[in-house]
């Protein structure tokens, strides 16, 4: 399912939600176009669980700086696409509800928790975490919880399954 509009009208400007898609836009272009190639610098300002739960410096900056790095970092282009599409569809009902203030603190919360719920579940991994999901789950969340009668419409793509003969 992939949503396109819900029938929630918004009564503000939602400039942080615009604000937050634009930056993880800009952060997205410049990691895959950085000089020193994008897997590069997702291990250096990606979330490492390992080194956020030790404190271990061994990053450009500071591990925990890193769980807001990652935020603005992705995987791939469906990866950006998907959690900046749900964003759009549920961030500005959230930003007119709460304010854009507390809007703003509520996303970045939402990551830091994601971030150390995951880092908790994988304390040794030294894989990088990246990605704006878990703060936009939290905004998932919060809409589920504020708007529980709100209409959603979605695409539904009714997939099929084929044998592949090697």
């Amino acid at each position: 399912m992939i949503p396109f509009k819900d029938d929630n009208p918004i009564t503000i400007f939602p400039f942080v939600t615009i604000g937050l898609i634009a930056a993880n836009i800009i952060v997205f272009i410049l990691q895959m176009t950085s000089p020193a190639g994008p897997k590069n610098i997702v291990f250096a300002y990606g979330a490492i669980p390992n080194y956020i739960l030790t404190f271990n410096p061994v990053q450009p900056i500071h591990p925990f700086l890193t769980v807001f790095t990652s935020m603005f970092m992705h995987g791939g282009l469906l990866h950006i696409a998907g959690n900046m599409l749900y964003l759009w569809i549920f961030g500005n009902n959230i930003e007119d509800k709460l304010g854009h203030v507390r809007f703003i603190i509520f996303y970045l919360l939402s990551g830091i928790a994601a971030a150390y719920s995951y880092a908790l579940t994988s304390a040794s991994s030294m894989v990088p975490m990246v990605g704006a999901s878990g703060a936009v789950a939290g905004i998932l969340g919060a809409y589920i919880l504020l708007f529980p009668r709100a209409r959603v419409y979605t695409l539904i793509f009714f997939g099929f399954f084929m044998r592949v003969i090697a």
